[in-house]
């Protein structure tokens, strides 16, 4: 499936099951105003998102499938984006089976993820061997002997420890082959992940060069949040899940963090005094240890490196649980939308 970004006239007239011809993963009509989705500012909500399924692998024609909101797309589909409990538990999962091993080949059946796959990616690491694995954010970083892979499981993605001799199902867009019997494979239905090369230090990579501290890291403190929230108007809730200033603390892993604290994800961020951001930076903590100890959370798409479902989800205090009694206190949990994003919270136990 490939969503499309464009406005609503660029289409008008189109039926859902035509097909139309593709150009660059767009129709060429359209071009010169539609785009895969995430490439760059999002539009207004005067645009749609077209998914366009494509015809016998060809990247020159699709099927209409589907079109909705811009913002109704992004709502849908980032609800089960992994975050860092899932990325975490899969480096510490994927670990003892790529360290110190010789990459064989990588073989790349979908080049067309989130950003392309550098087309020469094949040829410079194969021979090379894993120096080591590392997670910045929601990142893996495998380091090898010359640069690093950097890999992002996008909103869908997973790595799997398989044998590559295994037929690929659907959505299995690349192997990372160590031995005749042992490779890692993606998968990633909505093909948002990535994987790029740099041959230079990966903290420097644009990507990853204006990330804020780990949540897991002893810098992030409640001192740290309230210095760094002064002046701040926006949602606390916000604040906390922006990535220059903490990584990885997605929505779940916020919103539940949040009721552990006691604080309303809707009060502005310079409102909370530094007593109460020294709770919430443990209730982080405590979160997202539960989080990993559980194997991630599994709400949508999450699976670990044996292909296995997290299970944090039966212990969520608040988050997709909107009508449900509160487990402290009983009074239904509420939800909100906070910078369009869903937010859970108890009335009575978060102010």
């Amino acid at each position: 499936m490939i969503p499309v970004e464009m406005p609503r006239r660029a289409m008008s007239g189109r039926a859902y099951g035509e097909t139309v011809p593709l150009l660059g993963g767009v129709p060429p009509a359209a071009s010169r105003d539609a785009r895969r989705v995430g490439d760059g500012p999002r539009q207004a909500d005067t645009t749609l998102v077209w998914v366009f399924d494509l015809r016998a692998g060809s990247a020159c024609q699709g099927r209409v499938v589907r079109s909705c909101p811009l913002s109704r797309f992004f709502l849908h589909a980032l609800s089960a984006m992994p975050e860092l409990p899932e990325v975490e538990t899969t480096r510490r999962g994927i670990a003892p089976f790529v360290l110190e091993q010789t990459v064989a080949d990588l073989v790349v059946r979908q080049p067309a993820l989130r950003w392309p796959v550098p087309a020469e990616l094949p040829a410079l690491v194969r021979g090379q061997r894993v120096t080591a694995l590392e997670r910045r954010g929601k990142y893996l970083l495998l380091r090898l002997e010359t640069g690093t892979l950097i890999v992002h499981l996008g909103m869908s993605g997973s790595l799997r420890v398989c044998d590559p001799r295994q037929p690929p199902r659907k959505h299995d867009h690349f192997d990372l082959i160590l031995a005749p019997a042992l490779a890692l494979r993606f998968h990633d239905p909505r093909r948002f992940g990535c994987l790029l090369w740099t041959d230079s230090d990966p903290h420097d990579h644009p990507l990853l060069a204006e990330l804020g501290v780990e949540p897991l890291a002893p810098e992030f403190t409640g001192a740290y949040l309230y210095a760094a929230t002064r002046g701040r108007a926006a949602a606390v809730k916000l604040c906390l899940m922006d990535h220059k200033l903490v990584v990885g603390v997605g929505n779940i892993y916020a919103s539940e963090s949040l009721f552990r604290a006691g604080i309303d994800p809707r009060r502005a961020a310079r409102r909370v005094g530094e007593a109460r951001y020294e709770r919430l930076a443990g209730a982080v903590r405590e979160v997202l240890e539960l989080a990993l100890a559980a194997g991630g959370t599994t709400l949508r798409d999450f699976v670990n490196e044996r292909g296995n479902p997290g299970y944090f989800k039966q212990t969520l205090a608040v988050y997709d649980r909107a009508g449900e009694p509160c487990r402290v206190c009983g009074t239904a949990i509420r939800t909100v939308r906070t910078g369009q994003r869903s937010t859970f919270f108890c009335p009575q136990c978060q102010h």
